[in-house]
């Protein structure tokens, strides 16, 4: 120790250390350019191929939707097949019928639905939920409700209880569309608190996909967490559902504070009006 505190009080070791640290500091500016360069000239081409594929993917889609072309009949060019093997292209292909399939119904629907079981762009999406990131688990969840895949409602409905705020109201809102209120209803027995936030997306999945159904609504004013009640409180009135009033008038005199009594008496007298 005392050999190490004299070599320090010489001072001899301050040179080269200033040296190495200028050339470290050089190097690691240099490794950062090249990072910097090689990632820019990466997006570039990909633009580059987003732009060629989607031009080739648009002519795809014309003939799939318009002149029933199906993917198997693609699939039979060798080079069609060879695209649909690279992961990019089938994630443009995928953008692409999402794009269409909001802004098409009826048979040309139901024809990109088709495409997108037959090129096996459902299991892309399946395998999406596994991965470990949250965003990725959010696009999976969204293209399969996209294209109301109901055999994924059971694996959906368990993101409802996620950490991650963005997981768990793309769960939600998914569920819905897929199930209506048989999506909502698993809430009833929800452990955590839901937000404000989280509330007003559920509502806006409620109008937005028009659910006709709204049967089992009632049972969220039977939950032990007081904000799935408040929940169902806020779906009675911004539905105007008159039907659940009975229930709501049972919550009235069952309520399990004041809070909730006061909300539910101003459902009450709204929907009464």
């Amino acid at each position: 120790m005392e050999k190490v505190w004299e070599l320090y009080e010489k001072g001899d070791w301050v040179v080269p250390f200033l040296i190495f640290s200028i050339y470290l500091f050089i190097g690691a500016s240099f490794a950062l350019y090249l990072v910097i360069i090689w990632s820019r000239n990466k997006n570039i081409n990909r633009e580059k191929r987003r732009i060629e594929y989607s031009q080739l993917i648009e002519k795809l889609m014309s003939a799939v939707v318009f002149e029933d072309v199906t993917f198997f009949v693609i699939n039979k060019d060798k080079d069609s097949a060879a695209l649909f093997k690279k992961a990019f292209f089938r994630e443009v292909v995928m953008e692409t019928i999402i794009n269409l399939h909001k802004n098409y119904d009826g048979v040309f629907a139901q024809k990109l639905e088709q495409f997108y079981q037959d090129s096996g762009l459902i299991k892309d999406s399946f395998k999406k939920l596994r991965n470990f990131r949250w965003e990725i688990k959010c696009k999976g969840i969204t293209e399969l409700a996209e294209f109301n895949i109901n055999e994924a409602f059971e694996t959906i409905i368990t993101f409802s209880k996620a950490r991650k705020k963005t997981l768990k109201i793309t769960s939600i809102n998914a569920c819905i569309k897929l199930a209506g209120t048989k999506g909502i209803v698993h809430l009833a027995e929800h452990p955590d608190p839901i937000d404000d936030w989280t509330q007003l997306n559920i509502i806006g999945a409620f109008k937005k996909h028009d659910i006709g159904d709204t049967k089992g609504v009632e049972l969220l004013l039977e939950s032990k967490n007081t904000t799935v009640i408040t929940l169902g409180l806020k779906l009675i009135k911004e539905l105007k559902l008159t039907q659940k009033l009975p229930y709501v008038s049972q919550l009235i005199d069952h309520a399990p504070n004041k809070l909730i009594q006061y909300e539910a008496q101003n459902v009450f007298q709204t929907l009464t009006v």
